[in-house]
């Protein structure tokens, strides 16, 4: 395992809220980064689709990985937006994100959330934010 993932799966192993629901890092490079959350009876809504604020959290964790990856560790996310556009029925979920632009300061980035059922991946959201280097 490289070393920047390596350092990606520590600091996620720090956040109480990612090891609740089982988050893991599966990819990390600069300008991108992959976070897969397992689809558990505990994390669906009423109508037995993964609950919206799981996939949000997905694609915001996922977001500020690849604004840290451009920008360096301390980092905030200052806005997202979320579309979601299919509810995420299967297995497990799987965020990627890409930095689309970086400067001194900040990065705006996107991510997809993709839904996976027997291996096959159907788009359940798409989200763009800006992440905020802190001092």
């Amino acid at each position: 395992m490289d070393e920047m993932l390596m350092m990606g799966k520590q600091v996620l192993a720090a956040q109480p809220f990612s090891v609740l629901i089982g988050a893991e890092l599966t990819g990390f490079a600069v300008g991108f980064a992959e976070l897969k959350v397992p689809v558990k009876h505990e994390l669906k809504q009423q109508h037995g689709f993964l609950h919206g604020g799981v996939v949000s959290y997905a694609a915001d964790n996922a977001l500020t990985y690849v604004g840290g990856s451009v920008l360096g560790p301390a980092v905030v996310t200052s806005e997202f937006k979320i579309n979601y556009v299919r509810p995420a029925v299967g297995d497990y979920i799987v965020a990627r994100a890409s930095a689309v632009y970086a400067g001194k300061t900040q990065a705006v980035c996107r991510c997809d959330v993709y839904a996976v059922k027997d291996q096959k991946e159907s788009l359940c959201a798409t989200a763009q934010g800006t992440i905020t280097k802190i001092s």
